[in-house]
């Protein structure tokens, strides 16, 4: 364990236990409905296992979480003083979409995260009466990440490495970069599907409702309003003065 601030003060003692380097996002993690352990791990792929286990042992200790027996597999989840760190993961994600959501550099890009974390959000109340199958393919992604297939049947989202073998209602076909800014609310779809890098193929009725289902990420309102504000501003700002 790394040394603490050795500080009385409430804020360095949180700090010791949320501020390690991943603690963050294996929180966030939880917070969105990850309970076993390589579901965890899906959402910190660069994150070591062990590394992880050791961060989830601490948070345990801390009474952050708790395990559950589910059968043979353990499950995590966040026992109330968890819980409680919702708004304040929440409010971190708002002021970095707000403030930080500016472009992403290209070590910051991965299709995996990217569509994991968009089958956990697709929009179930939307979804149409029959099987939807997106599949994705990306130009420039690594090797082995480049092919995803979004299968929604009945209320219930899988997300498949290999071809499922049935014809896909949709076919997305995209940048990595491209995919990733419509998701978190920096680059309107038209606006990606205009430049060429962003390419939907399928019945166009399906297309039109794409982003419907899927719907956006957590933080996407709020970088698209902070994107707008700031295009306003910069708008503003270069306008011809009237010279009175």
């Amino acid at each position: 364990m790394e040394e603490g601030y050795g500080q009385f003060c409430t804020v360095a003692r949180g700090a010791e236990v949320l501020c390690e380097r991943w603690t963050p996002l294996v929180v966030r993690e939880l917070l969105c409905g990850s309970r076993r352990f390589n579901d965890l791990h899906r959402g910190v792929p660069r994150m070591s296992t062990s590394l992880l286990t050791q961060r989830l042992r601490r948070l345990e200790d801390a009474g952050v979480v708790y395990r559950d027996a589910v059968g043979k597999v353990w499950e995590y989840r966040l026992t109330e003083a968890g819980e409680e760190l919702r708004p304040i993961v929440m409010a971190l994600g708002h002021w970095g979409a707000r403030w930080i959501g500016s472009r992403l550099r290209d070590d910051e890009l991965d299709a995996g995260l990217l569509m994991w974390d968009m089958r956990r959000s697709v929009r179930i109340d939307e979804l149409p009466p029959y099987t939807l199958i997106v599949h994705f393919h990306f130009v420039d992604a690594r090797e082995g990440e480049r092919e995803w297939w979004l299968v929604a049947d009945d209320g219930i989202v899988d997300l498949c490495r290999d071809d499922p073998g049935r014809e896909p209602t949709l076919v997305v076909d995209s940048t990595v970069r491209a995919l990733t800014e419509v998701w978190s609310g920096d680059l309107a779809p038209h606006d990606a599907l205009d430049s060429g890098h962003l390419k939907v193929g399928g019945a166009p009725r399906d297309a039109e409702k794409l982003w419907r289902w899927l719907g956006t990420g957590t933080f996407a309102a709020t970088r698209e309003a902070a994107r707008r504000r700031h295009e306003g501003a910069g708008a503003a700002s270069s306008a011809p003065s009237i010279a009175r």
